[in-house]
């Protein structure tokens, strides 16, 4: 797919408010955070607290650009003085094995990132969520656009019986957690994939991953998380969560966040349209915009550049100047990806409300991938932002539409596209990039920075290396 950038500042969301929100001088305590994330501010910096938002033990922090869906953020977290009896309890459970990708799922709702959603969903949420992209919780309408749900099989549910409660088993084989008042209801693939995609096509990654394998029943119940989820990769001091995210927010005294999702390498088209965006919130009279770069940590195609590599370019790209390291935070968003195009980025969006962000950049067919048996996209490349602009439950977040860039062969840079010199601009693809780092070949100067694209050069040298190696025949002899 192609990576064209739009950027126009101004936002497609008509409850905008571009007049910069004051704050109460804020006090500082003397515990530092943060030590190990190098892509966040690296000098020794201390939490800001806002006085006016005292947090205690049962209130969670909220930062003053944006409240989260349903005003307080959801911690699933059992407290760590607590987890030893319900580790107990948990033994005497049925147990019902996760996937990696349930887990991933269990770490997102955990963290609250789907507030005020507290586990996997019931019939009541699922119907709503597949039908309207919306939730009616405690009386509060929030955009809930991807149902989020636990399948299990029949024998699974055949040892439920008619228990309340189950313990959820990791892949690892370790009790992650507990799902209270459980209720066990029918999983219709072919409705879900339908209203969630569009389309029953085959060859939906997402789909053929996690979907069709799955058992033919859901399962929904409240979450008790018996510690934090982590992956023990080398990137879980970049996992952030909401709550770090908002203190992270409050610390650098930022008076605006804007987020940026993506789920590939940063080339100097996306940097230019995050500085342009940042300038522009500056002109608008806001005094600290900060960025949030936020790639997607969760399950991604196969030919999609892992996360590990993803990560590494993003660190050569502040290194590089290209971003400003002061002014942005780089954190993974933990949610797995479902290439549903205008379905899905109202999730991404939603997310980011709760991590604390008030204004969101979207661009052209997010979310969205080439069609599985046709050879066009399989979403109108419009329709996303449009989508964002109208959808219930995110009138709060300010959507920043991208305008057109490429590069222009003249000035040897990424720029914005100027119609009047079309034939000076070249768009290359993502599927281009690709193949120059596959092939070794060196894009254009200017594409990206020198120690980003090494990155992903090393990256694909490294797997054509594997696809090469003579595979290791064993044999028994007489």
């Amino acid at each position: 797919m192609s990576l064209t950038i739009n950027l126009n500042i101004t936002p497609l969301n008509t409850h905008f408010n571009p007049k910069p929100k004051t704050h109460k001088t804020p006090t500082f305590l003397t515990t530092p955070i943060y030590h190990s994330n190098k892509l966040t501010h690296k000098t020794p910096t201390f939490l800001v607290h806002h006085t006016h938002k005292k947090m205690t033990s049962s209130h969670v922090i909220k930062s003053s650009l944006i409240d989260p869906d349903g005003g307080v953020l959801v911690d699933l977290i059992v407290p760590e003085d607590q987890r030893g009896l319900k580790c107990i309890e948990a033994e005497g459970m049925v147990k019902v094995g996760l996937t990696k990708i349930d887990l991933e799922w269990v770490h997102v709702v955990s963290e609250g990132w789907a507030s005020p959603l507290k586990g996997f969903m019931r019939e009541d949420e699922y119907l709503q969520s597949l039908h309207f992209g919306s939730l009616r919780i405690d009386g509060c309408r929030v955009n809930m656009s991807l149902p989020i749900v636990l399948a299990i099989d029949d024998e699974t549910k055949e040892r439920i019986g008619g228990d309340k409660d189950v313990a959820l088993v990791g892949p690892d084989s370790n009790t992650v957690a507990i799902l209270r008042s459980i209720e066990i209801y029918k999983h219709n693939k072919e409705e879900r994939i339908a209203r969630t995609w569009g389309t029953t096509a085959p060859g939906l990654p997402y789909v053929e991953e996690v979907i069709t394998p799955a058992g033919n029943w859901l399962i929904g119940g409240d979450l008790e998380v018996l510690s934090p989820i982590k992956y023990n990769d080398g990137l879980d001091s970049y996992r952030l969560s909401p709550k770090q995210l908002r203190e992270e927010f409050d610390r650098r005294q930022a008076d605006a966040v804007f987020a940026f999702q993506l789920r590939n390498p940063v080339h100097n088209g996306h940097a230019l349209l995050m500085n342009d965006t940042r300038k522009r919130l500056l002109d608008l009279g806001y005094k600290n915009p900060i960025l949030l770069l936020h790639p997607l940590g969760g399950y991604t195609k196969a030919d999609d550049v892992p996360l590990d590599v993803r990560m590494e370019q993003h660190s050569k790209v502040l290194e590089d100047g290209v971003l400003d390291p002061e002014t942005t935070i780089v954190s993974i968003f933990p949610s797995p990806m479902h290439y549903a195009g205008p379905t899905e980025v109202q999730w991404h969006a939603k997310a980011r409300i709760n991590a604390g962000a008030n204004f969101y950049i979207v661009g052209r067919d997010p979310a969205g991938m080439g069609h599985p048996t046709e050879k066009r996209d399989l979403y109108d490349p419009d329709h996303g932002k449009k989508v964002l602009s109208m959808a219930p439950g995110l009138e709060k977040l300010n959507i920043l539409p991208f305008r057109v860039a490429a590069y222009d062969t003249v000035a040897k840079e990424m720029a914005f596209f100027n119609p009047s010199r079309a034939k000076d601009f070249l768009f290359i693809s993502g599927t281009k990039m690709r193949s120059f780092a596959r092939t070794g070949e060196s894009p254009p100067n200017g594409f990206m920075c020198p120690g980003g694209w090494d990155v992903l050069v090393k990256y694909y040298a490294s797997l054509q290396a594997e696809e090469a190696a003579p595979s290791v025949v064993s044999a028994e002899t007489s």
